[in-house]
Order: structure tokens, then C-alpha cells, then sequence
């Protein structure tokens, strides 16, 4: 049987979590020379999170362990409610090579998705020791896994906690993730296993986004009927297009219950070059922990602007920005490093 049919769901990302699982970055290729640059922000994530939650990390102990626990020294992390687990991975996206944790809804019982992952559609091989990682985590959390056997990642899927996701063409229709499958049977597969009854779609992502156009860069729900949406004024900016064609059929869908969503703009930063790349600066790659939501910045004038209007969308939790300036020479940020692991009645 399919997860919906045993009554398992995907919970919003504001659902209370037991820990939020990260992998540690160590991949020079991903990182480059800029590796050392990323540790304070890293750190000062890592930091902000256990303030309510345990953080539990991926890493190869035999090589990393020592390194990692330094640097939870020298970045003053308490350790308290950190825990390493000896899971090597290829690199730190742990949003999408890690699991989707679910939920039965009659007795808080706990399931991992254990989909396939790619890296992106083939880009940046070897992934083996990536694709690995839900297995692992089910044996730690000690929670059965069901494996679909198709390419999804945890940044190309939005929920609101009410049986709706969203996800962007770009990225679910690209030929380089499910080739053999339609529309409709990428529809069925969302349903069956994250237990959900509507499938939301929007067109694309932002410049520079190398996987294909994450939903997480673009538009988040904040509860079950409101979404932020990044939006870009200067029509001479290459994401102005389209996020403008988001914003219309944003403002065409409807839920379940026929309601209209309620559309929070945010402004994107301004463009982060570095190199002569555009990198994916976004601040709706933000992290939602037990206590805080996590903003990335980007030194820039426009960071206060989403950190106030952030505010207005989570009270009762603390906005925290951090500087992701250099994390963003990654591709991703904070929300791409992340995986909650949410709340069963038996923790």
C-alpha cells in the first residue's frame, strides 16, 4: 500500500521537530578554496538550531570528526544538543539527498521516503554515498523506509500541512530527473506518498538556480492558506519575468476548500556576482526551527526589508538572519542544508 492509504503524511515544515539533520560540507568541488569562509555562518546555523532542537550530522568520522568537533569549539557551539552520526556523504544538501520524514495521522507513527537521488539530474557525480543517507537515518531514528524508486528532492516540494504541495515544471518535468514519466504520474506519485490530495504547480526558478528551478528559492507557505513569493521590480533583472509569471498563477490557484492563497511579496536581494557567476540569492531559502526562522542575507539594503516583513509572517518565532555570502558560492543556502526531522508521539 501507498503511504496515503496508511494514513501517513508529509508535515509543513513548521510542524515541532525532534532535530533538524545536516551533512557536513567537505566537497572542494562544490566549495572551492571559499570551504573555510563558509564555517562561521555554518556554525552560527548550527548554533541558532540547537537553541531548540538537537542537530544531528552527517559526516565521515574517521576524517571529519575531529575537524568538526574544532570547529564547534572554535565558533563557541555548545555541544549539548549536538549529535555526529558516521554517514559520509558526497556533499551538504541535505535538504535533498536526506529523507522525507512522515506522519500517520491516527497514531504519530513515523515513515522515511527513500527517493532516488541524482544530484540534480546527473550534474555532479559521484552521489552514491548521498543517495544512501535516508536508509541510514531510518536505522538511527529506528522508523521503517518505503522507496518509490523515483528522483525527488526535498527543495523541489512546498507543503501546507492541509493536503496541498507545490512544485515548479522546471524542475518535476525535467527530463533529466523522471524521463519516463508524465505529468499526471509525477501527480500520482506526489499524492500516493506524501499523502497529499492537490498539486500546485509554478513554472521556474531564479538565475543561476543549477537545479532546475527548487521551489524554495521561489515560493514558501508560511501557514496553510499564505505563501511569500520572491518578486523582482528592476525589469531589466533576468528573474523579473519569472517571478512575475509565479506571482500570476499564484494568484490563480485555488485550495481545496476553493479558498484563494494569500500572496506575501518579498523583494529579492540584489544580484549576488561573484566570478562573473549569478548565484542563487534568494531570501525564501529560509530554515523554520522549533524557535527561529533562519534568513539568509546578503549585505546588502534589501536584507533588513525581508527580515521586517518576516517578522510579520512567524509570531512566536525568532527571525534570525545570517550571512550567506559566502555559503551562496555553494548554490543553495540555508534551507537547501537542512532536513527537519519531525515529531512522533512515541519521542
Amino acid at each position: 500500500m501507498f503511504p496515503k492509504e496508511n494514513k501517513y503524511f508529509f508535515p509543513a515544515e513548521w510542524h515541532p521537530h525532534i532535530a533538524t539533520w545536516l551533512s557536513y560540507p567537505v566537497n572542494i568541488d562544490t566549495w572551492e578554496d571559499r570551504l573555510p569562509k563558509v564555517f562561521p555562518s555554518y556554525f552560527e546555523f548550527i548554533r541558532t538550531i540547537a537553541k531548540s532542537e538537537k542537530v544531528r550530522i552527517n559526516l565521515d568520522k574517521a576524517k571529519y570528526q575531529s575537524e568538526f568537533e574544532a570547529n564547534l569549539e572554535k565558533f563557541s557551539v555548545p555541544k549539548e544538543n549536538i549529535e555526529i552520526f558516521d554517514h559520509p556523504t558526497n556533499d551538504s544538501w541535505c535538504r535533498d539527498h536526506g529523507p522525507g520524514i512522515l506522519i500517520n495521522h491516527e497514531n504519530n507513527s513515523r515513515l522515511v521516503l527513500d527517493w532516488e537521488y541524482n544530484a540534480w539530474g546527473g550534474k555532479y557525480p559521484p552521489y552514491d554515498s548521498d543517495n544512501a543517507i535516508p536508509k541510514k537515518i531510518a536505522n538511527v531514528i529506528q522508523t521503517e523506509f518505503v522507496s518509490p524508486g523515483i528522483v525527488m528532492e526535498g527543495g523541489s516540494v512546498e507543503f501546507n500541512d492541509q493536503g496541498t504541495v507545490m512544485t515548479s515544471r522546471s524542475c518535476l518535468l525535467n527530463k533529466n530527473r523522471n524521463p519516463h514519466l508524465s505529468q499526471k504520474q509525477i501527480e500520482e506519485f506526489l499524492i500516493n506518498y506524501y499523502g497529499v490530495e492537490q498539486v500546485l504547480w509554478i513554472e521556474d526558478g531564479i538565475a543561476g538556480d543549477d537545479t532546475d528551478g527548487h521551489i524554495d528559492d521561489t515560493v514558501r507557505f508560511i501557514n496553510t492558506d499564505t505563501v511569500v513569493t520572491m518578486v523582482e521590480p528592476k525589469v531589466s533583472d533576468g528573474n523579473h519575468t519569472i517571478l512575475k509569471e509565479n506571482l500570476e498563477l499564484l494568484k490563480k490557484m485555488r485550495l481545496l476548500d476553493g479558498r484563494k492563497l494569500n500572496i506575501i511579496e518579498i523583494e529579492m536581494p540584489e544580484p549576488v556576482i561573484d566570478s562573473g557567476l549569478r548565484l542563487p540569492a534568494s531570501y525564501a531559502n529560509f530554515y523554520i526551527s522549533n524557535a527561529h526562522v533562519i534568513v539568509p542575507t546578503y549585505r546588502c539594503k534589501n536584507d533588513d526589508k525581508a527580515l521586517k516583513t518576516l517578522e510579520q509572517c512567524f509570531p512566536g518565532r525568532t527571525i534570525t538572519g545570517i550571512d550567506s555570502t559566502e555559503i551562496i558560492w555553494g548554490l543553495g543556502s540555508f534551507h537547501c542544508l537542512s532536513q527537519q526531522e519531525p515529531k512522533g508521539n512515541f519521542i
